[in-house]
């Protein structure tokens, strides 16, 4: 059966629009897309008039964690909760994720490797979520950021190993932590952790394998360490300095701003379950976070969409949110869709298969009514969403009943 959306808005995710366009669905895949003159649609397929409406490729979120629900303490959160609670948050939150217009995620830090259990369900129809690409455990070093849902290490062997067993368990992507963060107690954002030596062997044994690294950093030094180790994405980059900037910029690194996850922290009102140390941190870095992003953007540096959703009322499903961000920051609309669908599909390695509507592409789709080239927020407008598509069929929204 063919799937035919005609009379709608196209914005094909490589920068083009076309006001009166026709996409043809067959099989999971894009069969054609294009000003509606051309595009014939095949007798008996099934018409969706999208008059008013914009079609988009799904959104891609680089920075997600389906193990964390978004709690004012999500530390405490995962150190209460048993394994087989937190997989069943995440198969919920998932869903939530999906229902929101995001089709693809990459999940940088999970409590343990059930996450891959939940792609698993996802990819074979079991429940309903994005697409996942998975890290399992962050990488850190002993004592260090992110080590309630990571992996503790010290020294070159010890990477090794552990790079190498997160990939026997099925990680499509490795994630080290090369600065303190926000949310650990005891750690600083601004001091590098892990070494160059643990950070390069950490890429080493991934490129052997075939899988990118993503690398946590907020302050300079890490994010220095961390370029020069050859991570292909730095995660936040909140304390950008102009010497990495110009090391990100000449090396193609991409980065993973996650704006909201500052901004929904430093909201916060002292009291609110917050713990105090991490509120504070955020605080503090709000401003040179909004600094370094439009910094990137004059160095000229790849920006894909992150959020870090899951961490404090950093909501999954309202992921969204991130373009408003990036909008109010200094990107156009249009720039703000690409880093979330063609820049995002590069990153991932998967712009061969998502991130544009073009022909033999997989037809991951949103319907929405408006125009989100004028106003970035009906992104995030659920009752605007008419349908989500995921490799053809419809998987949420009201399309999703037909």
């Amino acid at each position: 059966m063919s799937i035919a959306i005609h009379n709608a808005r196209l914005i094909d995710g490589n920068g083009q629009t076309v006001e009166r366009a026709t996409v043809i669905v067959r099989e999971g895949s894009i069969h054609a897309a294009g000003p509606s003159r051309t595009v014939s649609i095949p007798r008996g397929a099934v018409r969706i008039d999208g008059r008013g409406h914009t079609v988009l490729p799904g959104l891609i979120d680089c920075h997600v964690h389906l193990c964390l629900g978004a709690e004012p303490d999500v530390v405490q959160a995962v150190e209460r909760e048993t394994p087989t609670e937190t997989l069943l948050k995440s198969s919920q939150l998932a869903r939530q994720t999906l229902e929101g217009g995001i089709t693809t995620v990459r999940d940088v830090g999970s409590r343990d490797h059930s996450i891959f259990a939940l792609k698993q369900a996802i990819d074979r129809g079991l429940t309903a979520g994005p697409r996942i690409i998975g890290a399992g455990l962050a990488i850190c070093m002993i004592g260090g950021h992110a080590r309630f849902i990571g992996q503790e290490v010290e020294g070159v062997e010890q990477v090794r190993q552990v790079v190498r067993a997160q990939i026997a368990a099925g990680a499509e992507v490795i994630k080290v932590i090369a600065s303190g963060g926000v949310l650990t107690p005891g750690t600083s954002p601004d001091q590098a952790q892990m070494t160059l030596e643990e950070l390069r062997a950490a890429v080493d044994e991934a490129t052997r394998a075939g899988r990118k690294v993503a690398a946590h950093a907020h302050g300079s030094s890490g994010m220095k360490n961390a370029i020069r180790a050859g991570v292909h994405s730095i995660e936040h980059a909140t304390l950008m300095d102009e010497e990495a900037a110009g090391l990100m910029s000449r090396h193609g690194v991409y980065m993973v701003p996650t704006l909201s996850a500052l901004a929904t922290t430093a909201a916060c009102r002292r009291g609110c379950g917050i713990p105090d140390s991490a509120r504070d941190k955020a605080k503090a870095m709000t401003k040179r976070h909004q600094a370094s992003f439009k910094q990137a953007r004059r160095h000229g540096i790849l920006i894909a969409m992150g959020t870090d959703a899951g961490t404090p009322f950093n909501y999954h499903g309202e992921n969204a949110q991130e373009l408003e961000r990036m909008v109010a920051f200094g990107m156009s609309p249009m720039e703000a869709i690409l880093a979330a669908t063609s820049s995002a599909a590069r990153l991932l390695g998967m712009q061969d298969r998502i991130g544009t509507i073009e022909r033999g592409k997989a037809a991951d789709l949103i319907l929405i009514e408006g125009n989100p080239l004028r106003k970035i927020d009906v992104m995030r407008d659920r009752s605007r969403i008419a349908g989500v598509m995921q490799a053809g069929r419809f998987v949420a929204g009201p399309l999703a009943r037909m």
